[in-house]
């Protein structure tokens, strides 16, 4: 295979019919790790928003039980991307999806907003730190690709092309960012979780590069200060350097799933789909 055989693939595809076939080569063969990362900074900064930082603050999911919570929200997004919306294991993880949303009031404009996060930032990421950015056909898929996904979790009012949902992410972060306690202690149980998969003074490091790679409004809602412009500097040209070194790499000839990525640790025997996901006790305490 040479290097730009999978997007020569990818163009021969229709991002309307085979947008979950577009998608799964984007983030399982081209982008495997990009994806993974954006889409953790994509739910991360939904914490931004105090409506959403507030509720996951209040349900302890995030702050006491980071590590199950993250793996699974990783596992699940993983087996619809991996097994397809309709198939049984995805069918399966959406139904686990829908489930815990349904557990809390939530307001359609907060899951369309987070819904917007998973079309836009890993096409900004891939933007300023991928081997190459993302095709046309490949922007259209993820859009088509979140577009079908938002209508099995029942979201209403879903944005229909990408420039829509950059614009209703954009407008939703203007209006509604602020520095909330709740998503501030979110956020701290995140960089906390990304810390402590590294030894030593490099989980340090790898916290202050997270905040390195925060936008201005992003680090201003969790009022966290800006770092000094050569770190953010050094941080940003790293990751851009990384991007053209894999783009002199040979493209992955079998797909590269989130599940097997070592940050995922809380279930080294295995998992059952159908067992993924935490739920409130009728006493409104989380069920593990």
């Amino acid at each position: 295979m040479q290097r730009y055989d999978w997007l020569r693939q990818i163009r021969g595809l229709d991002p309307e019919r085979d947008y979950e076939r577009i998608y799964a080569i984007s983030t399982t063969h081209e982008f495997p790790w990009d994806f993974m990362q954006a889409l953790g900074f994509a739910l991360y900064r939904t914490y931004a928003v105090p409506s959403i930082g507030q509720l996951l603050a209040r349900t302890g999911e995030f702050t006491e039980r980071a590590q199950k919570r993250y793996d699974d929200t990783v596992l699940i997004l993983d087996a619809v991307g991996e097994h397809g919306m309709d198939a049984e294991q995805g069918r399966t993880a959406i139904r686990r999806m829908n489930r815990m949303h349904g557990s809390y009031d939530i307001p359609n404009d907060d899951l369309r907003y987070v819904l917007a996060t998973f079309v836009v930032v890993p096409k900004r990421w891939l933007d300023e730190f991928g081997w190459r950015p993302l095709s046309d056909h490949e922007i259209r898929a993820s859009t088509h690709y979140y577009r079908a996904l938002g209508r099995r979790m029942n979201i209403k009012d879903i944005p229909e092309t990408y420039a829509e949902f950059e614009e209703f992410m954009d407008d939703y972060e203007r209006r509604h960012f602020a520095f909330d306690k709740g998503g501030r202690a979110v956020s701290e149980a995140t960089l906390d979780l990304m810390a402590s998969w590294y030894p030593g003074p490099l989980g340090a490091a790898m916290r202050r590069a997270t905040v390195c790679l925060m936008d201005p409004p992003m680090r201003a809602a969790f009022a966290y200060p800006a770092p000094p412009a050569v770190l953010e500097r050094a941080v940003r040209g790293g990751m851009r350097l990384r991007g053209r070194l894999i783009r002199l790499l040979p493209p992955r000839r079998t797909p590269r799933f989130a599940r097997q990525s070592p940050n995922v640790r809380g279930y080294p025997h295995g998992f059952r789909v159908a067992d993924l996901g935490t739920f409130p006790e009728p006493g409104g305490t989380s069920n593990r």
